[in-house]
């Protein structure tokens, strides 16, 4: 069981403060460095960046999207992380949603499919094969790598919570990454992946579980919770969450928020957020670095080898917080 850290995601720290964090992380304890991609600040310069000062500390993508860029793209990246690194990436991907395809002007359809003709690419890249692809979604000729890969299998993970991408991620992959499950919806997913595991001849133990559970500390649980309430309120309102939240009970819950959201915006929305959603979801409101580890356990038990813990500030002095929380952990 490893426990991880996740910078950005909010994008409230500056590029220049994740090297020192990155060194402080590895110091106390920390498994993982890893970052999410939407609008938020590059991944690719952030992830290289903290390979760069770091010897033991692992980097991971916590997602690179399929839709933000072509398979060949993503080997090149991969490796030159890996090579940078030596050894130290961990590479998860995901299908993206309808709102990042639209960024990008491209549509969103059959991700099962669209995912196996990716990986398979992204493989035959990163092994420093010649490629002639040609799919339903994707196609590569003539492309192969400048250099000799060091040979490392890279491990890939899949982001999942629907039951057959689950099991995609079994059978494809070294793992699934969950995003916003409470542990009664990750022991479902995990045992989805697992059983696709199990259908492609492959060990089920030895998948890895990765889920996210976003903490705050502050002297006042209020603050820490008032800064939560901004993330849970961004993945209520989005389409592609309402299946998971409604999934875990929270439908009636969400389609108010929703409603809400639609005659008078964000913060009306947010406003709706019950005892009962937050309490309900991965968030951690705490006023102690020792009450996040408690609170992350039933997590563990519900079958997670990895936690990644994205970090969301309850002030401004967003630096130093985050100081405070990486040194605090590991003097717990």
């Amino acid at each position: 069981m490893q426990v991880d850290i996740e910078f950005n995601s909010g994008a409230q720290l500056p590029m220049e403060a994740i090297p020192d964090l990155a060194r402080m992380a590895e110091a106390h304890g920390f498994g993982c460095a890893w970052g999410g991609e939407a609008n938020n600040k590059d991944l690719t310069v952030m992830l290289a960046a903290i390979a760069a000062v770091t010897t033991r500390l692992k980097i991971g993508s916590a997602v690179y999207h399929i839709l933000g860029r072509t398979p060949a793209t993503l080997a090149l990246q991969a490796v030159g992380l890996d090579e940078l690194s030596q050894g130290r990436f961990l590479l998860g991907i995901g299908v993206s949603n309808p709102t990042i395809a639209k960024w990008h002007g491209l549509s969103l359809d059959r991700p099962l499919a669209r995912v196996r003709e990716y990986l398979e690419i992204v493989r035959r890249a990163m092994r420093g094969e010649k490629l002639d692809f040609d799919g339903e979604f994707f196609s590569a000729h003539g492309f192969k790598l400048a250099f000799r890969p060091s040979g490392r299998t890279i491990p890939i993970y899949l982001a999942a919570f629907g039951p057959r991408m689950s099991r995609l991620a079994g059978k494809l992959t070294d793992g699934v990454l969950i995003n916003m499950a409470n542990p009664t919806e990750i022991r479902r997913i995990a045992d989805e992946a697992r059983s696709g595991a199990r259908e492609a001849g492959k060990d089920p133990a030895a998948l890895e579980i990765i889920c996210k559970v976003r903490c705050s500390v502050a002297e006042e649980r209020g603050l820490a919770r008032e800064a939560l309430s901004h993330a849970l309120a961004y993945y209520a309102l989005a389409d592609y969450y309402r299946n998971l939240l409604s999934r875990m009970g929270f439908g009636a819950e969400v389609e108010a928020m929703r409603s809400a959201w639609q005659s008078g915006g964000f913060h009306a929305a947010r406003a709706l957020i019950t005892d009962r959603l937050f309490d309900g979801l991965p968030l951690v409101a705490a006023t102690s670095v020792a009450e996040v580890r408690e609170k992350i356990e039933p997590y563990w038990e519900a079958g997670a080898t990895r936690i990644i813990l994205p970090y969301v500030p309850a002030s401004k002095e967003v630096v130093g917080e985050m100081k405070s929380f990486i040194k605090a952990w590991g003097r717990t």
